[in-house]
């Protein structure tokens, strides 16, 4: 689609000449990490919105409401409700106490290599979670709008445009990526969600009668009742576990937390904070009408997976050979249509019913720039944790040259984007709004104890720490691997995949309901087993800073 292929390079063209304004700017350390801290509070609560409105939001929140209604808003309601537990717990306190990362809080009082060590570990593991996220989306939205240009093609464009923007822009670069995103976002979403309900004489009843009344291969679906996606015996427990990793989880998103070491003050994050829930509240509230006008105007059967993966030609090679042609010929035209959830473009389908195919290929540049900006911001958190934390405090002790600091911060934030091409190749076939929700149930079970153990017992020390860091990342990742978001029996011609072929051992979706406890408890027993009486004196010390933000970096 040229209209698409058009806006696709406007935007990157944009943002490109932002990257070169940005990277003049950008010649040290503070620079790059904290865009010399002269962001304002509004200015950074729009960016803070643009990183926090992912792929995850506008395509697969989209989706999901489209197939289960009233469960898949769960995800919008804990997305929103998360920022509720940044606001109170950690924005002030990590901008007073933090110099770039979240392991410059935990370790102000808890010094040790182990605890910094761990802490940039664990936000490697949730930035890479959350990126694979962001390009899997992207994938699929240019391999729906520009046929010609494949799945892998599109996911390698993107982690270069990412690996362009931080190298050379820095978090200066990031923030104004993010910041036009938002703009532009919010921008779509509130135009999708108005002709939505224009569709509908601007009557609310009259798109819930529809959306209670939609018709599927099994006959008619009220999407306005709970238990389509959480059913059975677990539904529940799901959904409670799904809950807590993502209302836990915000406070521990390292690409989140380094927005708040870019304003001037505490004042300052207060103000992104608030500036940041009224425009992700507005946005959220958006995805409902979005999902309910695909279920109702589109129609499942018509945003569901187009099938033209590897499963699919086995399946066809072992028909008959009579039948075969016309199965390739389904295949190649992507006229064979599996109904599913997977598939995220529920937004952009539904802009091309509402708007024709001009005002979906803008929608699909709002979705691509979406991408781009959220894993710029997720890249130059990966890297800041290696370079500032692990080469420079570690390796580095402190010491040495500042330009040093800067070319392993650029080298590590080109092998993170290598990385993380890699693995979004591999995990093409997961829902991104599912991705993410892994990697909020890994940030809530790995650093949101720490953090929030840090500010408030005094007793906490750093074998604490190491315990409850590792207790939280350890059983996330542990049980997500046996759980039935890898493992599982697939059908014939499918459109999930799951890569292990057995029975999941565990049997939850989202892991936080076990692992967040977990983190919890081991570092309650890691404290109680050990004693450090430097890092209860410095207690004091770290609630006056925290709470006053006397002697803070600025």
């Amino acid at each position: 689609m040229n209209a698409a292929l058009g806006m696709f390079c406007f935007f990157v063209g944009v943002t490109l000449v932002i990257t070169w304004w940005a990277s003049a700017r950008t010649t040290t350390s503070k620079g790059f990490y904290a865009a010399h801290r002269e962001i304002g509070g509004v200015q950074n609560g729009w960016a803070v919105a643009g990183d926090y409105m992912s792929a995850a939001s506008f395509l697969g929140i989209t989706g999901l409401i489209a197939f289960y209604g009233f469960d898949g808003f769960m995800y919008s309601v804990g997305f929103l409700v998360a920022y509720l537990t940044v606001l109170f717990l950690v924005a002030e306190p990590l901008r007073n106490v933090g110099k770039y990362t979240m392991a410059d809080l935990i370790s102000f009082r808890l010094h040790g290599k182990g605890v910094r060590a761990i802490a940039a570990i664990s936000t490697l593991v949730v930035a890479l979670f959350y990126m694979i996220a962001q390009m899997v989306g992207a994938g699929s939205l240019v391999d729906l709008l520009l046929p010609a240009a494949s799945y892998t093609t599109a996911i390698v464009v993107v982690g270069a445009l990412m690996i362009v923007y931080v190298m050379f822009g820095g978090m200066l670069a990031t923030t104004w990526v993010q910041i036009i995103k938002a703009v532009l976002l919010l921008a779509g979403a509130i135009a999708i969600s108005i002709m939505v309900l224009a569709h509908y004489g601007f009557s609310l009843p009259q798109l819930f009668g529809a959306a209670a009344n939609v018709a599927g291969p099994a006959g008619p679906t009220n999407l306005l009742h709970s238990g389509l996606l959480y059913e059975g015996g677990h539904g529940a427990l799901n959904l409670l576990s799904l809950g807590l990793a993502l209302v836990l989880g915000t406070a521990g998103l390292p690409h989140i937390l380094m927005r708040f070491y870019t304003v001037p003050s505490a004042k300052a994050a207060r103000t992104s904070v608030a500036w940041a829930m009224v425009l992700i509240g507005v946005f959220y509230l958006t995805t409902m009408f979005m999902g309910l006008g695909a279920a109702t105007l589109v129609g499942k059967a018509d945003i569901g997976t187009h099938v033209r993966d590897a499963a699919a030609i086995a399946y066809i090679s072992k028909q008959p050979a009579a039948e075969q042609p016309a199965l390739n010929v389904q295949l190649k035209t992507k006229h064979y249509v599996v109904p599913s959830e997977n598939n995220n473009m529920a937004a952009p389908l539904l802009a091309n019913f509402l708007g024709g195919s001009y005002f979906m290929a803008f929608i699909a540049a709002v979705a691509f720039a979406t991408i781009l900006a959220v894993v710029a911001g997720l890249t130059i958190s990966a890297s800041s944790a290696f370079a500032h934390d692990i080469w420079w405090n570690l390796v580095r002790g402190g010491k040495g040259d500042e330009r040093e600091q800067l070319r392993v911060a650029r080298a590590t934030a080109a092998a993170v984007g290598i990385v993380a091409i890699v693995l979004s190749i591999g995990l093409r076939t997961l829902n991104v709004a599912f991705l993410v929700g892994l990697a909020f149930a890994v940030a809530a079970s790995a650093n949101v104890p720490v953090i929030v153990l840090s500010l408030s017992w005094r007793r906490f020390n750093k074998t604490g720490a190491i315990c409850g860091m590792l207790a939280g990342l350890v059983s996330s990742l542990g049980i997500i691997a046996i759980s039935p978001a890898i493992m599982g029996v697939d059908p014939p011609l499918s459109a999930t995949h799951h890569f292990i072929q057995m029975a999941p051992l565990f049997p939850l979706d989202n892991p936080g309901l076990l692992s967040i406890p977990l983190g919890f408890l081991g570092a309650i027993l890691g404290t109680l087993l050990s004693r450090d009486p430097q890092a209860e004196a410095d207690f004091d010390q770290l609630l006056v800073r925290a709470n006053t933000g006397m002697g803070a970096e600025v």
